[in-house]
């Protein structure tokens, strides 16, 4: 993934990206460092100490590499507006990283990811059993971004759907030089997602989810440390995490 190409891109997508959470939304999860939640999960945010390696986990069979650098991924989902920012840092230095890649892609509220549509939506809104060829061009909930001198990324998105088989997560890969260096996955708190879906629409319109946290076999394997901190802003929800890679 070239850099000089994502910075380009970057700024022309920055000026046509329409926000889904308020700017004084954006500026309050950007700046939050509030350990007040709804959540119980334990989180790799960090007010003080070191920050620990992010654990890898399966990239899945639903990612794209795209290119598509852009701040706001929402296009016409609907859903719980969700500001995340994510922090990369540098585990042997402890210092920000400057200039990372960073990819997130997950569901949509009804389970759907973009560009498998069609094999995401089997299995009551799920992907098991699924074809993991891509069956259309859509790229909803999806993108790309440079992280600033602070290593800081920011994501306009919707609270992210649940499919079968498998808990609420947000996909996140991580390049730094066009080097592949961590593959992630962000899990959320159970009682604090039951709370959103029996709350808000179109969530409250599915049924009942089949698969939570502890019977995630993925979630088993780093899920609790890579648990975001939720919270409940003006106009949606917010959450900021750090993430520990080997740089090199």
């Amino acid at each position: 993934m070239g850099i000089l190409a994502l910075a380009a891109a970057c700024g022309k997508a920055a000026k046509t990206a329409t926000t889904a959470v308020s700017s004084a939304t954006a500026t309050t999860a950007a700046n939050s460092t509030s350990t007040t939640t709804a959540g119980a999960g334990t989180s790799t945010v960090a007010s003080s100490g070191t920050v620990v390696l992010a654990p890898e986990m399966t990239e899945g069979p639903y990612y794209l590499d795209l290119d598509l650098v852009r701040s706001n991924v929402v296009e016409d989902r609907a859903g719980a507006p969700f500001a995340l920012d994510l922090v990369v840092i540098d585990v042997a230095t402890q210092k920000p990283i400057k200039g990372a890649a960073v990819d997130i892609w997950h569901a949509d509220a009804s389970g759907a990811y973009s560009g498998f549509v069609s094999a995401s939506a089997s299995a009551n809104g799920g992907g098991a059993g699924g074809s993991s060829s891509a069956s259309d061009t859509s790229t909803f909930l999806r993108g790309t971004q440079l992280s600033d001198a602070s290593g800081k990324v920011s994501f306009a998105t919707i609270y992210p759907g649940w499919y079968t088989g498998r808990a609420v997560h947000i996909h996140v890969k991580v390049h730094v030089s066009g080097k592949e260096i961590h593959t992630g996955q962000l899990f959320f708190d159970d009682t604090f997602t039951d709370t959103v879906y029996a709350s808000t629409a179109p969530y409250s319109a599915r049924g009942a989810r089949n698969v939570r946290n502890a019977n995630d076999s993925i979630y088993s394997g780093g899920g609790a440390q890579s648990t975001l901190l939720v919270q409940k802003v003006s106009g949606g929800y917010a959450a900021t995490s750090n993430m520990g890679v080997k740089s090199a």
